[in-house]
C-alpha cells in the first residue's frame, strides 16, 4: 500500500483500505499525512504508523479483509502467523456456508496471490546471497548414520547396510567417504576400526552362539551414500550446503528466482473436509492446493524416486511440520524406506524449548500411531539447532 504518492484521504488493496474522515485534522490525502511525518529523527516505523492509524478511530476508517484480518489479530497475538493454515480455513468455511460470507472463493484466490507478491518482494530485498553457510548446520547435515537414532523396525536395514559395506571392501569405503572430502588421516574413520568392530561381532556370535549385535559394533562410522536437501523456504539458502558428490538440493516449493515456480497455498488430504472440496465444480477452490500445483513441475517426482531408491533418514531444520504441508510430510514419515524422523529444536533463552510442539505436529502427520512412537527419535538423542541458524529464519 503507497501512501507516500497518493493524493486522495482513500488508500485500499485488496486486503484493506484506509480512510480519513472529515474529522482527520489538516490532512486531506495520505502523501499530506506522510509529509508530515518526521524524514530523518526519530522516524517511525511502518508498523508504528500503521499502529497510530488503527488505534485513531476518531479521525481515521480501517477496514480489514477477513483473510488479513485473521493474519494481523494471529501477529498481534502470537507474534507469527500460518498464512497458508488460514487460507485453508477461511476456503473450507467457504465451501461448507457459502451464504454466510460476502465474498467468494476467487476472491480470497487473489488475496492469497497478492499476499505471495509481497512475499516475493521482502525474501527477494533481503541479501542472502551475503550468507555463508554455517560449519555447525553443515556438521549436522553431513554426520554419520548413529544407530541410536534408527526406529527399532528397521534396525535389520541398518544392520545390511553396514554388512553391505564390510562385504564390498576398503576401497569401496575410501570411495564413500572421498565423496565427504574427510582428511585422509582421519583415524576415526578408518577401514581398520570398522574391520575391528567386525571382529568383534564375529567373536561375540562365536561366544554367546547367537546373532545378536554387540553395541561396540554399531559405532557411528557409516555415512548414507547420498543425501537429498528438501527446501521449503523459496530462497537459496539450501544450495550453499549442498556437496556435489553427496547431496542434491530440491526446491520442492520453487524459488525466487522463479516466482511462477513457487507454491503457495495448502496440502492436506487427509483432512475430513477435503473430499468435499474435490466435490466442488468451481475449479478455484483447487487452485491452490499443494498436492495438484507439484505437478507443475518434476520435483516431486524426484523426490519420489530418492525415497523409493533406498531406505532414508530426516533430519528437520526449521520446519514447523504444520498441516499446510501434510500430505507430502506423511507420504515421506510413513514410507517404507523411512527409518528415522529426527526433528532439531529451537532451545530459546530461558531453556524451554519448542521440541514437544515439532512432535505434536509431526503426530498429525501420521495416520500409524504406532509407527509414529517407532520413527520419530527421543528428545534423549535429539539436538537443539545452532543460534545462527535461529536468527536466519
Amino acid at each position: 500500500m503507497d501512501f507516500c504518492g497518493n493524493l486522495t484521504p482513500i488508500s485500499e488493496d485488496c486486503l484493506c483500505t484506509f480512510k480519513m474522515t472529515t474529522h482527520s485534522n489538516s490532512c486531506t490525502a495520505w502523501n499530506v499525512f506522510i509529509f508530515n511525518y518526521p524524514k530523518f529523527i526519530n522516524r517511525p516505523s511502518g508498523k508504528d504508523i500503521i499502529t497510530s492509524i488503527i488505534q485513531d478511530s476518531t479521525n481515521y476508517e480501517v477496514v480489514f479483509s477477513p483473510f488479513f484480518k485473521i493474519i494481523y489479530d494471529s501477529i498481534e497475538s502470537k507474534g507469527w502467523v500460518d498464512i497458508e493454515n488460514e487460507y485453508y480455513r477461511l476456503l473450507r468455511d467457504l465451501i461448507t456456508n457459502p451464504d454466510d460470507h460476502n465474498y467468494t472463493v476467487s476472491n480470497l484466490n487473489f488475496q492469497l496471490q497478492y499476499i505471495q507478491g509481497l512475499l516475493t518482494e521482502y525474501l527477494t530485498s533481503l541479501s542472502l546471497n551475503e550468507i555463508n553457510h554455517d560449519t555447525d548446520i553443515l556438521k549436522q547435515i553431513y554426520s554419520s548414520i548413529q544407530y541410536r537414532d534408527i526406529c527399532v523396525s528397521q534396525l535389520h536395514t541398518y544392520y545390511d547396510y553396514v554388512n553391505n559395506i564390510l562385504h564390498q571392501g576398503e576401497m569401496e569405503y575410501k570411495r564413500l567417504l572421498s565423496k565427504y572430502n574427510f582428511p585422509k588421516d582421519s583415524i576415526h574413520f578408518s577401514w581398520e576400526d570398522l574391520k575391528g568392530l567386525k571382529q568383534q561381532y564375529i567373536e561375540f556370535s562365536e561366544e554367546k552362539g547367537c546373532k545378536d549385535i554387540p553395541e561396540a559394533y554399531l559405532k557411528d562410522l557409516i555415512y548414507p551414500e547420498s543425501i537429498l536437501l528438501l527446501n521449503f523456504n523459496y530462497t537459496g539458502t539450501a544450495d550453499k550446503y549442498g556437496f556435489p558428490k553427496v547431496a542434491t538440493v530440491n526446491h520442492i516449493h520453487g524459488t525466487l528466482t522463479k516466482p511462477d515456480s513457487m507454491i503457495f497455498g495448502y496440502g492436506d488430504e487427509l483432512d475430513e473436509s477435503y473430499t468435499q472440496i474435490l466435490k466442488q465444480e468451481d475449479n478455484e477452490c483447487l487452485r491452490n492446493i499443494k498436492s495438484i500445483k507439484y505437478l507443475e513441475s518434476s520435483n516431486y517426482r524426484k523426490m519420489l524416486q530418492f525415497i523409493e531408491s533406498a531406505p532414508y533418514q530426516i533430519y528437520i531444520m526449521g520446519h514447523s511440520c504444520g498441516n499446510s504441508d501434510r500430505t507430502l510430510l506423511n507420504t515421506l514419515f510413513e514410507h517404507r524406506n523411512c527409518v528415522s524422523i529426527k526433528p532439531y529444536y529451537h532451545q530459546k533463552e530461558d531453556d524451554s524449548d519448542n521440541y514437544m510442539e515439532i512432535v505434536q505436529n509431526i503426530c498429525r502427520n501420521f495416520t500409524n500411531m504406532k509407527l509414529m512412537r517407532d520413527r520419530v527419535v527421543n528428545k534423549t538423542f535429539c539436538e537443539p539447532l545452532p543460534q545462527n541458524f535461529i536468527n536466519r529464519k
